[in-house]
């Protein structure tokens, strides 16, 4: 990989997601060797894809290159690279571009769609994890539309304005939300020679309530928001197939779609190399201990979606989020400048700063620690929330003006099929791994 030999000690991240990037940060000016290792050139955003996906934002003003992140930093290096495998008797990572030596590695690969073995609703269903997936969801959604325009068959047309989102967490929650608002105020516009009353937003979660991870009182509040913005919510229905044109469910409840958004979950990308008992017992995610080393070893550590610290207050780990990863990069890196320097290691705790999600225009819901608000005040909160976590001005000042320039004009400038999507072929692992 061509990385220059120092005396320093080297620290290898796989992953510039929250964990990576907040760990490199904390590392900064200290003295180590830090290489920083991703499969792409830029920190993606993940909380604002959805907006890339409905034509909000476009895709530049979520990401930042990571070379910047990093440029002014001394001693630390970034590689584009795609690591296969680690090897923990040599102490090397093995990528496609070469193998690198380590003496601490922190592996901060974050999470992939989890499709729970479903290899035809994998191979049908959109995801969104990366920003070439929202890119491709953004081009289905108009396209649908430009061939719903061409449509005689009122079952094909149909078919085509039927929009189904699998999951009601806060991605479907707020990618809902999104495509209501579009067929409230722009796709009658654009399309004045459809009936855009007939486009049809279904919302289907397998429990008994979305966001279900946030408390009840949100949750019913959200509820509210999406029916009266004409989703319909389906709950208690679980997807088991979709052959790229039906969805059947564990009910008698049947739904004929072209298009099928699955937010349904997420597992850990992990990587290959780390033997059976650092891992869960599904093999996705890295068991760590109150000091982020891995089971079984002290000079690697997992941080973020990857990772599953398990604790009494958390005993399948902490929420596969942002504030966790981002909190676990900062003490890590702290940790492992005292484990270098001979001094004992504190344990993490995780500081809860609350979950929130956006529905709509003026409506979002917000759970802090002791408070629960929805309305008008949740969505300000949001939007600076969200507005303050992007990195680098430019984003931020980007972000701000579209947002501004689509409250005030009830519009969306992203609507562009850039580049046209064409379903590909089904593999083994979707685009979506680290």
């Amino acid at each position: 990989m061509n990385i220059p030999k120092s005396t320093l000690p080297r620290i290898v991240i796989i992953g510039g997601g929250f964990a990576g990037i907040a760990l490199a940060r904390e590392l900064r000016d200290k003295k180590v060797q830090v290489v920083l290792i991703d499969r792409h050139n830029y920190h993606n955003f993940q909380p604002l894809m959805y907006q890339v996906a409905t034509g909000g934002l476009e895709a530049g003003s979520i990401a930042y290159p990571l070379r910047k992140v990093i440029h002014d930093f001394p001693d630390c290096y970034f590689r584009l690279a795609q690591v296969k495998e680690i090897d923990v008797t040599a102490r090397k990572i093995i990528s496609d571009i070469g193998e690198l030596t380590y003496d601490y590695l922190v592996i901060a690969t974050g999470s992939r769609t989890n499709f729970f073995g479903n290899r035809e609703i994998e191979r049908n269903a959109m995801s969104m994890k990366t920003i070439s997936q929202s890119l491709n969801i953004r081009s289905l959604i108009l396209e649908n539309f430009e061939q719903a325009v061409l449509a005689t068959d009122p079952a094909e047309r149909a078919c085509l304005m039927n929009f189904c989102i699998v999951g009601g967490g806060p991605t479907g929650v707020e990618l809902a939300g999104a495509l209501a608002e579009m067929k409230k105020a722009i796709l009658q516009k654009d399309y004045p020679d459809l009936d855009i009353s007939k486009m049809q937003i279904n919302l289907i979660q397998s429990g008994d309530r979305i966001l279900n991870t946030m408390s009840e009182k949100s949750s019913a509040a959200a509820d509210r928001y999406l029916s009266a913005l004409g989703v319909v919510i389906h709950k208690n229905i679980r997807v088991q197939h979709y052959d790229g044109k039906t969805i059947t469910t564990n009910t008698a409840t049947t739904f004929d779609t072209s298009t099928v958004i699955w937010t349904a979950g997420v597992m850990g990308a992990n990587l290959r190399g780390l033997p059976a008992g650092s891992l869960t017992p599904n093999g996705d995610r890295i068991k760590v201990d109150g000091f982020s080393q891995v089971i079984g070893f002290e000079n690697i550590m997992a941080i973020g979606d990857i990772a599953v610290m398990e604790s009494e207050k958390y005993p399948v780990g902490h929420p596969m989020m942002a504030q966790p990863a981002m909190q676990q990069g900062l003490h890590l890196g702290r940790n492992i400048l005292r484990k270098i320097s001979g001094t004992p290691m504190v344990e993490f705790e995780y500081n809860d700063k609350g979950s929130m999600a956006v529905i709509g225009r003026n409506k979002a819901v917000v759970d802090l620690p002791k408070f629960h608000f929805h309305g008008f005040f949740a969505w300000l909160v949001w939007i600076f929330v969200h507005l303050f976590s992007l990195i680098g001005f430019r984003n931020k000042a980007v972000v701000f003006m579209n947002w501004v320039y689509s409250y005030i004009n009830f519009d969306r400038e992203g609507r562009l099929i850039i580049r046209p999507f064409k379903r590909k072929s089904f593999t083994a692992f979707t685009t979506d791994e680290v």
